[in-house]
C-alpha cells in the first residue's frame, strides 16, 4: 500500500520537484500540495491548495516541508497536532525552533535536514572524520543568488559536526588586518572560518579545506540540478513512519552512517 503524500511549499522550485518526485514513486502517492502563493496551480496532477486543511482532508501521512523558517515555525506544530510525519528541508531554525519541535512531536516523527542529497550528507561526514587530524579549517559555501540566508544550513551543520569532533583548538588566525571588513569570513564555532558566495546561475556547491604541515585536503561536492536532493526526500519519506525516533536532525541516521 502506498504512503500518503503531501507537499508544503510545492509552488516553489524545491517543492515542484518535490512533487514529481514522489508522484514518480511507486511506494509513495502523492495526494496533497499546498503554498499560498501559487493557490490554484497544478504539479504532478495535484492542484494545489492555500492552506494546511487540505492534506487533513486528503488524508496524508507523510508532509515534506520545503519553505522559510517563518512558515515552518507555524506548519511542523499543526503537523504534529494531526498526528503527520514530518520531512523538512527548511532551514534558519534557533536551538529554540528545534527544541519545541521536539517536544511537539509526541504522537508522529519529524525529520529535519539541512541537505537531502546524499552526497552532501557523505561531504559533511569526510569532513567530521578528519578535523581531528588537522590543524586548520575553512568552509565556502556557494548558492545561487536567490537564497536569503547565510551561511547555508549545510555549512553551519558542517562546522559544528568538525567543532564537535576535535578536542584540540584550532591554530590560531594569523590575520592582523582585514582591508576589507569581512574578507576572512563569519567567525564559526571553535573558530572555523565559513565564507558564503552568492552567485547568479549556481545551485549549491560547498567545499572544506583542511590543512596542516605540508598537506592539505578538500572534500568538495557540487549540485547542478535540484534533482539530486530527490532520493534523499524520497528515502526519508518511505522511512519516517517507520522510524524508532520522533525527533532526528540531519539524514545521516536514516542512511546508516
Amino acid at each position: 500500500m502506498s504512503i500518503r503524500v503531501g507537499v508544503v511549499g510545492a509552488g516553489g522550485k524545491m517543492g515542484t520537484a518535490v512533487c514529481a518526485a514522489v508522484a514518480a514513486d511507486s511506494a509513495l502517492e502523492l495526494v496533497a500540495a499546498v503554498d499560498p502563493y501559487a493557490s490554484g496551480q497544478e504539479r504532478s496532477g495535484i492542484t494545489i491548495a492555500d492552506s494546511l486543511s487540505s492534506l487533513a482532508d486528503a488524508g496524508a501521512e507523510v508532509v515534506v516541508d520545503f519553505t522559510v523558517a517563518a512558515a515552518s515555525r507555524e506548519t511542523l506544530p499543526w503537523l504534529a497536532s494531526q498526528g503527520m510525519h514530518a520531512v523538512v528541508g527548511t532551514t534558519g531554525f534557533s536551538d529554540a525552533d528545534l527544541s519545541s519541535f521536539r517536544s511537539a512531536f509526541t504522537r508522529s516523527n519529524c525529520l529535519i535536514a539541512a541537505n537531502f542529497a546524499i552526497g552532501a550528507v557523505l561531504m559533511m561526514r569526510f569532513a567530521e572524520l578528519a578535523a581531528p587530524f588537522f590543524e586548520t579549517a575553512e568552509i565556502i559555501e556557494l548558492h545561487h543568488d536567490a537564497k536569503a540566508d547565510a551561511p547555508s544550513g549545510t555549512a553551519v551543520t558542517t562546522a559544528n559536526r568538525m567543532a564537535a569532533a576535535r578536542t584540540e583548538p584550532w591554530a590560531d588566525d594569523p590575520t592582523k588586518h582585514e582591508v576589507y571588513p569581512g574578507a576572512r569570513g563569519g567567525e564559526g564555532p571553535t573558530g572555523i572560518r565559513v565564507h558564503a558566495v552568492r552567485m547568479r546561475g549556481m545551485i549549491a556547491s560547498q567545499e572544506v579545506i583542511l590543512g596542516t604541515t605540508g598537506q592539505t585536503l578538500t572534500v568538495r561536492h557540487d549540485t547542478f540540478d535540484r534533482a539530486s536532493f530527490m532520493p534523499g526526500v524520497v528515502v526519508a519519506c518511505k522511512r519516517i513512519g517507520e522510524w524508532g525516533e520522533r525527533f532526528t536532525l540531519g539524514l545521516e541516521p536514516l542512511l546508516g552512517l
